[in-house]
């Protein structure tokens, strides 16, 4: 019984870091309809702008409040000068266009940083069962998503970005400024990356620190729905906890395995992913 409960406690940790990335991936999509694949990228240049600056002035906080800023505007400038001049091109334009970004940065990443490990401090002791830092995790977590449900749920802002994204021509029509809309959810959704970035980096920062931590934040986004932030909270802490008692119990090489047997097992019984809305298609 206590194996279980250090492994859930474990979980809980990890998951929210899923949570916070894959909610990222979720807030950019429900503002503009893209998976945004660059998204590890901009989490990791946001936390090496922290790293430099706590380095330099030795404030943790202070490079924490740099690396959020940092990030909001990475994601607005990726927005404008990347995804809005695809706007007009097929589907799969943007997806391949953030990909090729990934790659870009993460090697920006190792010129400028060089492609060894980093130590990289925590917010608060991560020494202990369930440590403040882990603490701070969670609880980051759980303010930002219920930040973000309620402005897509219950303010104008939050209207008029989910309009934007789903008709953008009728938007336009009712006085939406669409392309200030979708410029503000890929700056928000840049921002709770950075969040991201900051609880999964430590110990150590490298340019592929987020690879994995990005394959375990996609695969909550779709379990919860791509559509859903609460969904994806869920999905993400279901999730951590689950791979976390893979890895206890089972080994950690068996973590991966996991996680897409997960995946394929939930969409095989919900395609929609757990809180998302099936949608019909005429034919």
């Amino acid at each position: 019984m206590t194996t279980f409960f250090n492994l859930t406690l474990a979980g809980l940790s990890s998951g929210a870091v899923f949570a916070a990335l894959g909610l990222s991936l979720v807030i950019i999509y429900r503002a503009t309809r893209v998976v945004n694949f660059a998204q590890p990228a901009l989490a990791l240049i946001s936390s090496y702008v922290a790293y430099s600056v706590t380095k330099g002035t030795g404030s943790y906080w202070l490079g924490f409040a740099a690396a959020i800023v940092v990030g909001t505007v990475l994601g607005i400038a990726v927005e404008r000068l990347l995804v809005r001049p695809l706007r007009n091109a097929p589907e799969l334009s943007p997806i391949i266009a953030t990909m090729g970004l990934l790659l870009v940065l993460q090697a920006v990443a190792g010129m400028i940083w060089s492609n060894e490990p980093h130590a990289f401090s925590y917010a608060f002791d991560f020494r202990g069962r369930f440590s403040a830092a882990d603490l701070f995790a969670v609880l980051a977590v759980l303010v930002t998503a219920t930040g973000v449900l309620l402005l897509f749920k219950f303010t104008s802002l939050g209207l008029r970005m989910r309009a934007a994204a789903f008709n953008p021509e009728v938007a336009r029509l009712l006085g939406v400024r669409v392309g200030v809309m979708l410029t503000l959810g890929w700056g928000l959704a840049a921002a709770v990356g950075s969040l991201a970035g900051l609880l999964a980096v430590p110990p150590f920062i490298s340019p592929t620190v987020l690879d994995e931590v990005f394959v375990f934040a996609l695969t909550a986004a779709v379990l919860g729905g791509l559509d859903n932030p609460l969904g994806t909270i869920v999905g993400g802490l279901a999730l951590g906890i689950g791979l976390s008692y893979v890895a206890g119990l089972l080994g950690p090489e068996l973590v991966p395995l996991a996680a897409l047997a997960i995946l394929v097992s939930v969409l095989a019984v919900r395609p929609a992913g757990l809180f998302g809305r099936a949608t019909a298609r005429r034919v």
